[in-house]
């Protein structure tokens, strides 16, 4: 409360962050004005809790053929509620209903990458990280959907031709290797 009866001596502050320190000074008012503030008291941390802010930015992709890449911006250190803190990233490929959990045990963690052969090249999937710790588990963000590592082309430019333009260049052209769900974009040629 921002004012207290003169007879009271005593106060609960409420709408404090859990398992942060907090230390508190107390002044008297009157009608003619408000005095020095108390010594502070001795430093008192909150009770932990559950977690509630999930983490952001959550995204990722590329990495190498067979992975699943996920990349999430870490919770900063008011908002983890607690000790045991870590991140819960859970994953599916898109259409399917079955999640897959992994747990990150790392405070510092911004990055969880999923091997496994079975994964075809720039493959959806549906991706939300949430966060824990030792009171449980907290909030889970909104779904991503993240696509795995691309494979190297699998297909060499066709109609390849050269010309002389002069007497030290040569002008090269080829097709362009077409777009494929399985191999991804061809991010460029060498000649």
């Amino acid at each position: 409360p921002e004012v207290i009866n003169g007879r009271t001596h005593r106060a609960t502050v409420v709408d404090l962050s859990p398992w942060v320190e907090y230390e508190f000074r107390v002044v008297a008012s009157n009608s003619v004005g408000i005095g020095e503030p108390s010594s502070p008291s001795a430093l008192l941390r909150t009770k932990a809790a559950v977690p509630v802010v999930a983490p952001t930015n959550i995204s990722g992709g590329g990495g190498s053929r067979s992975e699943l890449v996920i990349t999430w911006e870490p919770v900063s250190e008011e908002l983890q509620n607690g000790e045991g803190f870590g991140y819960i990233v859970m994953f599916r490929p898109l259409g399917s209903t079955t999640w897959t959990k992994a747990v990150v045990a790392s405070v510092e963690s911004s990055k969880y990458i999923y091997r496994n052969e079975s994964i075809t090249p720039l493959s959806p999937f549906e991706v939300k990280v949430g966060v824990y710790n030792n009171e449980g588990e907290g909030t889970l963000s909104s779904i991503s959907i993240i696509y795995s590592g691309e494979d190297e082309p699998q297909m060499a430019p066709a109609g390849a031709s050269a010309l002389s333009v002069s007497a030290a260049a040569v002008q090269v052209s080829w097709l362009p290797i077409p777009w494929n769900r399985h191999t991804g974009r061809v991010l460029g040629y060498e000649v």
